[in-house]
Order: C-alpha cells, then sequence, then structure tokens
C-alpha cells in the first residue's frame, strides 16, 4: 500500500487497501474462527473490507489529563477513548478485528475481561493480551486495536 492511500486521524490511521476486493455488492464479513469462552477468537477472517483502521494504544486518562485511580475507571475510560477514535473513522467497537490489550499487573485480569464485555458484549475480536511496564505509571492499562470495514 503506498502512502499516499492512508488518511490519518487523531491517534490512528485509515487505511484504504488496494488489496481488498469492491464491496460495493458485496457486505464485508468478519467470521470468527475458534471462538473462546473469553469473548475473543482465536482468530478472525476478513473478505470484501474496503477499509482498515489501525488505533494507537489509548490509556485511561481524559482530555485535561486526568487518570482515575481506580483500573475499572480507567478501562471504562480507555475503551471510551478507543471509541471515540473509531468514531472519527466513521466506525465503531463492533468493526473491531484485532486488539491487544496491554496490563500493568496480572491482577487485572478479571476485570479487564469485565470491562471488555461491557463494552464489546458477544463480539469477539482476535485478542492478545500483555502484561508489561506501561510508559506512565499511573496508566493501569492501554488498549490498541485494528478495526475493518
Amino acid at each position: 500500500m503506498r502512502r499516499r492511500d492512508m488518511i490519518p486521524f487523531a491517534a490512528g490511521v485509515v487505511a484504504t487497501p488496494a488489496l481488498a476486493q469492491d464491496s460495493r455488492t458485496t457486505a464485508m464479513s468478519q467470521r470468527p474462527i475458534n471462538r473462546t469462552d473469553g469473548n475473543y477468537s482465536q482468530a478472525v477472517e476478513l473478505t470484501n473490507f474496503k477499509r482498515l483502521v489501525f488505533v494507537s494504544g489509548q490509556v485511561g486518562e481524559d482530555d485535561r489529563g486526568v487518570v482515575p485511580p481506580s483500573f475499572m475507571d480507567q478501562a471504562r475510560l480507555a475503551w471510551r477513548n478507543v471509541a471515540a477514535q473509531l468514531a472519527e473513522a466513521g466506525m465503531t467497537v463492533r468493526d473491531i478485528v484485532k486488539m491487544t490489550i496491554f496490563l500493568s499487573d496480572r491482577k487485572y485480569r478479571g476485570q479487564a475481561y469485565e470491562s471488555r464485555h461491557e463494552v464489546l458484549g458477544d463480539h469477539a475480536p482476535a485478542m492478545t493480551i500483555i502484561i508489561c511496564g506501561i510508559y506512565r505509571e499511573e496508566w493501569l492499562l492501554e488498549i490498541e486495536c485494528v478495526a475493518a470495514a
């Protein structure tokens, strides 16, 4: 894909792939492969998509720079930030096909599942969770994703 085929916006990039099939007559199809009971799939197959959006890591910080102290408040805010980036591209969280969630500590796994389920419901994109140090100490998680439409 040539650089000029990519349209930057806020914290992501919208890609209009020349490789994707023309979907004027066929809607994009998203098929979970080996779906798990943890609201994610081992793989996701896409066909007939026109656009991809790559959302940079979103954290639980508001537009004034306020970071709530609790994990769940940060998680809800991070998901709200993801949704806002997708909305800028005319998409929703239902368009997410791959997500990576970075957790500052393994102890947040259960709450990460709970917040993810609140937002995604039965939508099951491919997912990776990484336990790591996050750029700023007060950030307890970071969420990045790829969406397709």
